[in-house]
């Protein structure tokens, strides 16, 4: 692939990460605070709707291998990811738990299909270590681009939080058209890859078998809980205990922003060390970010704002590095005629992983910060809840973030480039 095509390829990641910072960042403050919902419903809601998305993304996976067109099962699942995001972004006054879960359906449904398939396409245009760099790279990049203007433009939009996701619910929708206009036109097509011959019991127990997989799998899924634990938590963090809600927009842009300029440099260093040596790296990175965020004060901007630059760093390898060993260890069974299952039949699989994260950790956050007392723009006289927010925000992170990394390490045979 030329770097055109590598880049019209990764175009569509910034229309997929610009939709999913609101879809997981903002939803849970938006619907508590412009629609008066309780925080610990939301996050029950929240918690139901990503569980049904994660359990729905292995079928998913499994037909778009059958139908084997993956263009196609993109540009089917464009009208629901635009028309749905829009609906949840901007609900009107009389909106409830109802709206909530119907938006959240059709938008996760939007978003998975095409998700899937995105990646999918990915694994199989990268053949080889290398390719499925660039590959990874190009899409990672773009997306990162994507979340860090779906960062900014709120408070550029408007000064309320209703408002401004409206807007940006409406933004969207021209940007999803363009990029997915210059990846589906400017992408060569992937050598087609032999389609799951059993049935759809057949091809989840063919990509289950793998146990590099699965033990892949497991890092993933510690890993991913405790980043998107903060994720879920880090505007309540902002706006209540560090007492910096008008800097929201500026630190999410700067976590982002700093994802995007470490990319290259983690990209670099695999090629140098190895993907899984660098990862092994950012985590200890993000786990110094978290240990950092837990002994911050009201007011300390400076300090938070550097602690979002080093974490955002470590994003930039949470990113690319991890699906891009996957896409490797699927180019190495291939290459040995090993069955692989079909790679939208692995992809649905690790989104299952990846959504299911989110889903506990806005059914298991939300909950339990609520319960410890803490209240959404709890004041200085009812600020009871505050240490146990910052622990969620911050502690749990770290720990299980560890948890990962001795995973990893302790599994690393199973997920060199090299291993069948």
């Amino acid at each position: 692939m030329v770097t055109r095509q590598v880049l019209a390829y990764g175009a569509l990641g910034f229309p997929l990460a610009f939709a999913a910072l609101p879809l997981y960042v903002h939803v849970p403050r938006l619907y508590a605070e412009s629609a008066g919902l309780p925080l610990a419903l939301v996050g029950l809601l929240l918690l139901a709707a990503r569980f049904a998305d994660a359990l729905a993304d292995p079928l998913l996976g499994l037909w778009s291998d059958r139908i084997g067109n993956h263009r196609r099962l993109i540009l089917l699942a464009l009208p629901p990811l635009g028309l749905g995001l829009a609906a949840l972004l901007a609900p009107p006054d009389t909106a409830g738990a109802g709206w909530l879960l119907a938006t959240l359906a059709l938008t996760f449904l939007g978003f998975s299909l095409a998700t899937i398939n995105y990646h999918a396409w990915g694994a199989e245009l990268g053949d080889t270590p290398q390719r499925s760099l660039r590959v990874t790279a190009a899409r990672e990049g773009f997306a990162l681009a994507g979340v860090v203007v779906a960062a900014a433009l709120p408070a550029l939009l408007a000064s309320d939080t209703g408002t401004a996701m409206a807007r940006l619910g409406w933004i969207f929708l021209p940007l999803l058209a363009l990029a997915a206009l210059a990846t589906l036109a400017g992408t060569p097509p992937a050598a087609a890859p032999a389609r799951p011959a059993g049935d759809s019991r057949g091809a989840l127990v063919a990509v289950l078998a793998d146990r590099g997989f699965r033990r892949l799998l497991w890092v993933l899924a510690v890993g991913g809980i405790a980043a998107a634990i903060p994720a879920t938590l880090v505007l309540f963090f902002i706006a209540d205990v560090l007492r910096l809600e008008g800097l929201q927009g500026l630190f999410l842009a700067i976590y982002f922003i700093c994802g995007g300029l470490a990319l290259p440099l983690w990209m670099a260093l695999a090629r140098r060390i190895g993907k899984l040596r660098a990862w092994a790296l950012s985590m200890l990175l993000a786990i110094a970010s978290f240990v950092w965020a837990f002994a911050l004060d009201a007011g300390d901007a400076i300090a938070f704002g550097l602690i979002c630059a080093a974490s955002g760093a470590a994003l930039g390898a949470e990113l690319a590095l991890p699906p891009a060993l996957l896409a490797d260890r699927l180019a190495a069974r291939r290459a040995q005629g090993k069955d692989t299952g079909g790679s939208g039949a692995y992809f649905g699989i690790w989104n299952f992983v990846t959504k299911f994260n989110l889903a506990l950790a806005a059914g298991i956050a939300l909950p339990l910060v609520s319960i410890a007392g803490y209240k959404v723009g709890a004041d200085s006289t009812a600020a009871q809840g505050l240490p146990a927010l910052a622990a969620v925000y911050a502690l749990l992170p770290a720990a299980l973030k560890l948890a990962a990394l001795a995973l990893l390490w302790r599994w690393r045979a199973e997920f060199t480039e090299e291993h069948p």
